[in-house]
């Protein structure tokens, strides 16, 4: 069994690309409900968890082969977007370089910003969601389990969390920036969700005093609102509130462009020489690119926003090395697991192959005395099935110990030449309670 990833991220693809390769939980629990449907009539594919957050859009696979093309194709026709239009982004992991990726993934290391806590959640929510779905068998529990346990490790033992940061909080870095006093300044926050609680909570770490939190229902922008002594409104009201703002920071869950270019320039219109800045941490984007255009406007996405705003970018990177170091144990300890899946299968291989014998001559046996009463028939198949497991027991116990051991490769192909095991199913795992190591 092998462990595949494919993906793209926000050094490999730029968000135009990003937003049409996105997936919503709604979606993704869609997905993976077709793919459990499809493993009925092939088990190609034998398990799968998508990650997809504002920064990356990543599948995970436990397959029999190199099923890359196919997952390709997978995430082309989800999401209806040609392969030849993304490929060239893509990145593939196989096996331990798979599990590598992901552990680097939940610690941070592989975020837009070093460090930040947001994605360990995410990790999670992958796991949980393909759990729901019957679609993360024993191979990508122990995986992403492992992922995580890796990321708190990360988090708990070295510093690169202590003074952690987020998109939200470099949006709010920037706002910081481009307004002269932002304890003056009028900022809009759309959305209420975790990123928007987030940047509101940024903002007023910064001296933000006049914060609008702007949502589709109002009650979900009071609850954000409250907890930080901010205002609410409905996206009712957006364009008399974008004549009014100095810093606009989005981030809702729309599918589709909110905030459009006709929009912006008609609240221009009520103030002709008065900057707006625009920042869009959505991925889909929340604000036309095409508002960039109209004179004082200022329009920042996702990709603009750089970690070196971060004064504590320098702290967290001295971490690194011993973030890594932890990493490398947890990988080690993984790459044990990995290592044994090669033998799970030839163990699982080697006992089909004695029962297939058993049930042959065990019918050519009864086939041969009609007369035997069906207790007897029963007492010599109960036979049968004892001597075959007395006969597997030490070899196979053998072979489970020497799982992880340097030697595993040259004991795994000497068992298929004494068992005459085909070669073409080698790494083929079993999913039995009793092959788990």
């Amino acid at each position: 069994m092998h462990i595949l990833s494919i993906g793209l991220n926000s050094t490999s693809a730029p968000v135009d690309l990003r937003e049409q390769l996105v997936f919503s939980e709604e979606q993704i629990s869609i997905l993976l409900s077709r793919l459990k449907n499809a493993r009925a009539s092939s088990d190609q594919i034998a398990e799968m968890v998508v990650l997809s957050t504002c920064n990356r859009i990543e599948i995970y696979a436990a397959a029999s082969q190199d099923v890359f093309p196919e997952l390709e194709t997978f995430l082309s026709e989800e999401r209806g977007v040609p392969r030849d239009g993304f490929i060239r982004h893509l990145y593939h992991y196989k096996d331990a370089e798979a599990a590598h990726h992901l552990f680097h993934v939940a610690a941070g290391l592989d975020s837009l910003v070093l460090g930040e806590s947001q994605i360990l959640g995410q990790v999670t929510r992958a796991l949980e969601l393909a759990r729901r779905q019957n679609t993360a068998g024993p191979v990508l529990n122990r995986l992403f389990q492992s992922a995580i346990h890796a990321g708190k490790r990360a988090r708990a033992e070295p510093g690169i969390s202590r003074n952690s940061a987020s998109v939200s909080s470099l949006a709010a870095t920037l706002s910081q920036r481009v307004v002269h006093h932002i304890a003056e300044a009028q900022i809009v926050v759309l959305g209420a969700g975790e990123m928007a609680e987030l940047s509101v909570e940024a903002l007023c770490k910064r001296g933000a005093k006049q914060i609008l939190v702007v949502n589709r229902t109002l009650q979900r922008a009071h609850a954000l609102a409250q907890r930080w002594n901010a205002r609410a409104a409905t996206f009712d009201n957006l364009h008399t509130i974008l004549a009014s703002a100095d810093v606009l920071i989005s981030s809702t869950g729309a599918s589709h462009t909110i905030i459009s270019r006709e929009m912006v320039k008609k609240a221009m219109t009520q103030r002709p020489r008065r900057p707006l800045v625009l920042i869009d941490i959505a991925v889909p984007r929340d604000i036309d690119p095409e508002t960039a255009s109209i004179p004082h406007v200022r329009l920042y996405d996702i990709d603009h926003l750089n970690a070196q705003l971060e004064n504590s970018l320098a702290e967290r990177m001295a971490e690194v090395p011993q973030v890594k170091s932890i990493l490398e144990e947890e990988i080690a300890e993984f790459a044990v697991y990995l290592k044994s899946l090669e033998m799970l299968g030839i163990i699982t291989d080697v006992r089909q192959h004695a029962e297939a014998i058993r049930q042959v001559e065990l019918d050519k046996t009864l086939h041969r005395l009609p007369q035997l009463t069906e207790a007897e028939r029963h007492h010599i198949e109960a036979m049968t099935r004892a001597l075959v497991k007395k006969l597997l027991h030490a070899p196979t116990h053998r072979l489970r110990a020497e799982a992880a051991s340097p030697r595993a490769s040259e004991y795994a192909a000497i068992a298929r030449t004494l068992f005459d095991l085909a070669d073409e199913n080698a790494g083929r795992t079993s999913t039995t309670a009793s092959d788990q190591p």
